[in-house]
């Protein structure tokens, strides 16, 4: 016998519609029937062992399948926990559904164990917040789902009564259709045309809304025909390939990069902002160029409200419309006479060299070396982050992902669980600090029960090393950055995985061999001496 669908029924299956497979988080009483309504429309739900976690995992989910992400979280403490992971959705653009359970109306009227404004709390930091009906529910959840996924991304929250999630409702097929892409009009178009065949020192800034628009191929026709060379922000590296001749790599959180890379920007008598959305950027790059002196396009999904920088000429329209319309059908002649790229590509390679014997850089380089080049890798904020943004060559989109917008700690672990979970036939491989590994360790035990293999790798100097390079540089005495040295190797075997600890390249080799051919996950140990990224970012 055929049964009625629930509220909660409605909502899952539109969610399943939009691609969601997977579902993460920790369930308590009051979420109950929407679990069982996800795994009955046939999303997986997976336990985690902190929310937080839960939302990264379903975000590492997310880059590999591009259906949102899914954080299912009980009342009270249980939605509080996943706080930092929404608004790093939010600050990274990353769509997701935010799904917590509630008392209903009434009860919370004279009840309030646990009890709190869910929404009141979600709403700075989502794109919107619902509360789940059961007779709109079908309208709530595809409002959440277009929401979630229009440009910029970003999570939806919905809070869902414990009754409510129960109650019959009705699936209406009625779906709003997705907004065809936009381009400028023919006078804007004329403009930018008329200043890309007069600028002889283009350059293009490539950024996370190329990534979310899939624009790569229009991109990479459009550069190519113009001969325009081009930085990345981090998230969109890969973007090209980072081989390609133009590319002069990522940019963001790296003074040392900026060092070479900004005042070729300042040289550039046409700049370009390919999606380019600042929230990656550090202050140095706020305002290096002045609209009136320098001519600026910039191409974005939503008006810039920023203020990070500002356009000679705005344009508020899909990216590749737009770039068709502005490349030639004949490549145009080679610009920058005084080979100005081609040296700070030089430069660039001087500065993040490979060949270091051990440290920070070494360690990055031999991953590099030893892992496949079809490696999926994910990044903890630290100083870590910032060197190996630099220094890890991304052939293709979403190669490497990280949290650079909020820069969250603990995101690479869960990270790398989602992507392995999506990615079960390639490597996977994730770089924490040693403190930033220290916040997800008890997620461990997820990828055992799992039964994924992705590759842990920890740089373990005992310090947070870029607030203690911070304190440093201020002249200010120790406090509060060093930590014991751990056993993180036998952390990994603890929780059912494989653990080593190294002090060398050789042995980091023979490390990440042995963990490429294991069936299970493999925590790496890199112990490095402090101070190792003094003058290296």
């Amino acid at each position: 016998m055929t049964q009625p669908l629930r509220a909660a029924d409605v909502l899952a299956r539109r969610l399943y519609e939009a691609g969601c497979r997977h579902a993460f988080g920790m369930p308590g009483g009051e979420v109950l029937t929407l679990v069982d309504a996800l795994v009955k429309a046939g999303i997986e739900f997976h336990l985690a062992k902190h929310e937080n976690a839960a939302g990264f995992m379903g975000e590492g989910i997310h880059h590999s399948d591009g259906a949102p992400a899914i954080l299912v979280a009980t009342l009270g403490p249980g939605a509080l926990n996943g706080v930092n992971v929404v608004a790093n959705a939010h600050q990274d653009r990353v769509p997701m559904l935010v799904l917590t359970g509630c008392v209903d109306a009434a009860e919370e009227q004279s009840y309030t164990h646990q009890v709190l404004d869910h929404r009141a709390v979600f709403a700075p930091i989502t794109k919107a917040t619902f509360r789940l009906d059961a007779e709109a529910a079908d309208l709530i959840a595809d409002k959440a789902v277009a929401i979630a996924t229009q440009p910029r991304n970003g999570p939806v929250h919905i809070d869902v009564p414990i009754s409510v999630a129960d109650r019959p409702a009705r699936e209406r097929s009625a779906r709003r259709a997705p907004a065809a892409p936009s381009q400028p009009d023919r006078a804007t178009l004329a403009q930018a045309l008329s200043w890309l065949s007069e600028a002889t020192r283009p350059l293009a800034i490539i950024g996370l809304d190329a990534l979310q628009e899939q624009a790569a191929p229009a991109i990479r026709a459009f550069l190519e025909a113009q001969q325009i060379p081009f930085v990345t922000t981090y998230k969109a590296k890969g973007i090209l390939p980072e081989g390609h001749p133009l590319c002069l790599g990522g940019a963001g959180l790296s003074p040392l990069a900026d060092s070479h890379l900004l005042p070729l920007v300042q040289q550039a008598d046409l700049i370009l902002g390919l999606g380019y959305d600042p929230i990656e950027m550090r202050p140095g790059w706020r305002n290096i160029w002045q609209p009136d002196q320098q001519r600026m396009i910039d191409i974005t999904p939503e008006a810039n409200l920023h203020y990070m920088h500002q356009a000679s000429l705005a344009l508020v329209c899909a990216l590749t419309p737009t770039l068709q319309a502005l490349t030639p059908d004949r490549p145009a002649p080679a610009k920058w006479a005084c080979d100005s790229p081609a040296g700070v590509q030089s430069a660039l390679a001087e500065a993040f060299p490979q060949d270091d014997d051990w440290g920070p850089a070494g360690v990055i380089a031999q991953c590099r070396n030893s892992l496949p080049a079809t490696t999926l890798a994910t990044a903890d904020s630290g100083a870590h982050r910032i060197l190996l943004s630099q220094m890890w060559q991304c052939m293709e989109p979403r190669q490497l992902i990280q949290s650079s917008g909020l820069c969250t700690m603990g995101c690479a672990v869960p990270m790398a669980v989602g992507r392995k979970l999506a990615n079960p036939d390639r490597p996977v491989v994730s770089f924490s600090g040693d403190t930033g590994f220290l916040m997800v360790a008890g997620d461990l035990a997820t990828a055992a029960e799992l039964g994924v293999a992705p590759i842990f790798v920890v740089f373990v100097d005992a310090s947070l090393a870029l607030i203690d390079l911070k304190q440093r540089q201020r002249q200010l005495p120790n406090a509060g950055v060093d930590l014991a040295r751990h056993d993180f190797a036998a952390i990994g075997r603890a929780f059912g995985g494989n653990g080593a600890t190294v002090r060398n390249r050789r042995d980091l080799d023979k490390a990440l061999q042995e963990a490429l051919a294991s069936d299970r996950f493999t925590v790496i140990a890199a112990e490095i001496e402090p101070g190792g990224y003094d003058g290296r970012i």
